[in-house]
């Protein structure tokens, strides 16, 4: 499971036309579902995303959570994250879990942010969707479940 982190002043996604979901500080989150993820790969990515120290505190130094900072996380699926451009221009998505597969484990990654005490909006799976964010700092992170140690 792959994830871009973004500290967010703010952020919102339309789908359609219509406000799908928005928040004000917190994390805009797009997260890649990889073939042969599994409920595993979703608890950990739920923790580590709620749990990265990329606030600042009192003192300027980014030690603070999004809970610690009471934000909130705005979770988009993007199966793009999984793309393979290596030796082609055009990106392949054979890397990419299946949708049905991928929407179940987006699905759980969002669950276990909110039982880790965090307010999760979403995105609609499977739709064109548009996202706008104002990146805080800027500070973007990239995480794989995959790449633990």
């Amino acid at each position: 499971m792959r994830a871009v982190v973004q500290r967010v002043t703010n952020a919102h996604v339309t789908s359609n036309g219509e406000m799908a979901g928005q928040i004000q500080q917190g994390l805009m989150v797009l997260l890649g579902v990889e073939a042969g993820d599994t409920e595993k790969d979703a608890v950990y990515m739920a923790g580590k995303i709620v749990k990265l120290r990329i606030f600042e505190d009192e003192n300027e130094k980014m030690n603070l959570s999004v809970k610690d900072v009471q934000g909130d996380v705005l979770c988009v699926s993007q199966f793009t994250l999984l793309g393979d451009t290596r030796g082609q221009n055009r990106p392949g998505f054979t890397k990419a879990e299946s949708p049905a597969r991928a929407d179940e484990l987006y699905e759980l990654t969002c669950a276990e942010m909110r039982k880790l005490g965090v307010k999760v909006e979403t995105g609609v799976f499977r739709t064109h969707m548009q996202v706008h964010l104002i990146n805080d700092g800027p500070v973007t992170l990239l995480l794989d479940s995959r790449k633990t140690f």
